[in-house]
């Protein structure tokens, strides 16, 4: 179980870390905007992201 949630850690650092490394104006200007959200509307992008998460580990596993 350990090394399964490690290993997931890692695989989100990397897939966070390809944005940056190959787009990093689109990544800044991403972060802006997302500065400029109220945080209502951070919240929801929050649980947009953990919803898609969930689905694809429930169609994966």
């Amino acid at each position: 179980m350990n090394s399964t949630l490690l290993l997931a850690f890692g695989l989100v650092l990397i897939i966070e870390g390809v944005l940056p490394l190959i787009a990093p104006q689109a990544w800044r200007q991403t972060f802006q905007r997302m500065v400029e959200m109220k945080d209502g509307q951070l919240r929801f992008v929050g649980l947009a992201s953990m919803l898609a998460g969930f689905l694809i580990v429930l169609f994966v596993h």
